[in-house]
């Protein structure tokens, strides 16, 4: 009697569960929102100049109004459920962007901090709730605990993909590679014995770089980033559709709903609780191996050093670290540099052409007035930024888009520290 009456009352506070199963659709679908949170987030800030702070205001107040309706759900509903999700990853892209662009500071500072409070939500959520599953949110803590890590992997991954693309120079369709192999090696872990909620969690957080640097492929000029051109508003209207279709679809199937099997958890079908340690162990060494590669191509050149000095223009065969493109420069000179850029990063933040107009003119007569002394120091490096000067100047002075001033803005910040 006295464990009924218990039930009883404790069956109000149980929901039906808030979140889909974990199927081919939902990793699909996943990605989908990645790729878009990294496109649409441009385009609003750049293409309609509404600027960053102002643009991350908006989807703040959006994503608060979204997750509100989600909360208040009974159950998993495909059009809440993903809608929160799309608006959840542009809005992590923001933050982060926020501490990159217009605080400065370091992606290696903000993937750091990012894990560091991904790691806390999660000992707080076991603490509490003594599962991670994404098959246990029936209770509203859960449910907050969940869309609190979420967003937080979010920005994490945006934080290490940025990171990643700032330590190789890779081009956006090269670095798809390193987190769709490193996904591969989790799946097959999980596959293998893993235990299913750290494989979860690993491969959530991967497919925020898998889509952020799928987006910029697409929409990324042919010439000179290797991308396929689509642009950064096609690019977010193609996805966008697709989202849409897939979650018309769902809501028409219900094949994605866990309704009724709330305590089953579908990933621990392969679950080998004497295989976790050993999965756990490939997993840990895929990620040192990736580190070891990271570390290994941010000190390479990223070009063929024998095409290096041929052709009209040698400096846009040249592709250096930063560390290399300024090491025999004096750190005064390139300190100076890089506060007339930071201005024009913050003129185009406030979509003030003309005072962006201003600042390229400024830099471009201290980097003229110092050619003599500079040039003979390293050649190979300054013609390496002369060319990367080039492209800022043509995209401010001729092309007047939007991306391809931030574009060549951030290139350049780069190289120069």
């Amino acid at each position: 009697m006295t464990t009924e009456t218990a039930s009883r009352t404790a069956a109000p506070r149980v929901l039906l569960n808030k979140v889909p199963e974990v199927t081919l659709w939902f990793w699909l679908i996943k990605i989908l929102c990645t790729t878009v949170g990294e496109s649409f987030a441009d385009w609003i800030n750049m293409q309609l100049g509404v600027g960053l702070i102002a643009t991350a205001v908006i989807f703040t107040v959006v994503f608060a109004a979204v997750l509100i309706w989600q909360l208040t759900r009974s159950r998993y509903q495909p059009a809440a459920y993903w809608l929160t999700v799309v608006v959840v990853s542009v809005t992590g892209t923001l933050y982060t962007d926020i501490l990159t662009d217009q605080l400065g500071v370091p992606l290696w500072i903000s993937t750091t901090v990012f894990s560091i409070g991904l790691a806390a939500v999660f000992g707080i959520w076991w603490a509490r709730e003594r599962t991670l599953s994404i098959h246990s949110i029936v209770t509203r803590p859960r449910e907050a605990f969940y869309w609190l890590a979420v967003l937080v992997t979010f920005a994490l991954g945006t934080a290490a993909g940025d990171w990643t693309l700032e330590l190789t120079g890779w081009s956006p369709g090269v670095s798809v590679l390193l987190p769709l192999a490193l996904i591969a090696i989790v799946v097959s872990c999980w596959r293998f014995g893993a235990n299913p909620v750290l494989a979860f969690w690993i491969a959530y957080i991967l497919t925020r770089p898998l889509g952020a640097n799928l987006g910029d492929w697409l929409a990324s000029p042919r010439v000179p980033d290797k991308g396929l051109g689509l642009g950064t508003l096609v690019t977010s209207i193609i996805f966008l559709a697709a989202i849409l279709a897939t979650v018309v679809y769902l809501t028409l199937t219900r094949s994605d709903v866990i309704e009724g099997r709330q305590h089953r958890d579908g990933g621990a079908k392969y679950h080998r609780p004497g295989r976790e340690w050993p999965m756990a162990g490939v997993m840990l060494a895929s990620a040192v191996a990736a580190a070891v590669l990271l570390n290994w191509a941010s000190a390479q050149p990223h070009a063929n050093a024998a095409a290096e000095n041929e052709g009209p223009n040698p400096g846009a065969k040249i592709h250096l670290t930063s560390a290399q493109a300024v090491a025999h420069f004096p750190k005064t000179d390139v300190a100076r540099y890089r506060t007339l850029v930071r201005s024009m990063r913050s003129d185009l933040a406030k979509s003030d052409q003309g005072a962006l107009n201003g600042a390229v003119n400024a830099y471009e007569k201290a980097w003229d007035d110092d050619q003599d002394k500079l040039e003979p120091l390293d050649k190979k490096a300054w013609a390496f930024i002369d060319n990367q000067n080039d492209d800022l100047f043509t995209s401010v002075r001729e092309t007047k888009n939007a991306a391809a001033e931030k574009q060549a803005i951030d290139a350049l910040l780069k190289t120069l520290g």
